[in-house]
């Protein structure tokens, strides 16, 4: 079992920057793959990063690549996504979410997470 806590969210002006972290406990994560999603009101869940716990492979999502970084701690067990040149469309919520045994084609679909945390909204206004 593994407990994810997503934090960091927060309201920033267009052009800004945001971090993110997704605190992990209750077990190591080494085999581990550990993504962020958004869902945005009205709008699917959108795949924006992850990366892969032991490896560090990293995957975006075409809409936030050269924008967003993932990254990991694995002295905290954290995952962070540093949001750099945020825009309007990316207000929404974000919600960190991880599992194991993720295969690389299936990193971005959401139904390959088992564990999920309750997601942090993130406004993007003047």
């Amino acid at each position: 079992q593994v407990q994810l806590v997503d934090s960091g969210g927060g309201l920033v002006q267009p052009g800004g920057s945001l971090r993110l972290s997704c605190a992990a406990s209750g077990r190591t994560l080494s085999g581990y793959t550990l993504a962020w999603f958004r869902q945005a009101p009205g709008k699917e869940r959108e795949f924006v990063a992850a990366i892969r716990w032991s490896s560090r492979s990293t995957f975006y999502g075409d809409s936030v690549k050269g924008r967003f970084t993932i990254s990991r701690d694995n002295a905290e067990n954290t995952v962070y996504l540093q949001m750099s040149s945020l825009k309007p469309e990316d207000t929404a919520v974000y919600s960190c979410a991880g599992s194991s045994g993720v295969i690389v084609s299936s990193t971005y679909n959401s139904a390959s997470y088992t564990y999920w945390g309750r997601g942090t909204q993130v406004t993007v206004s003047s």
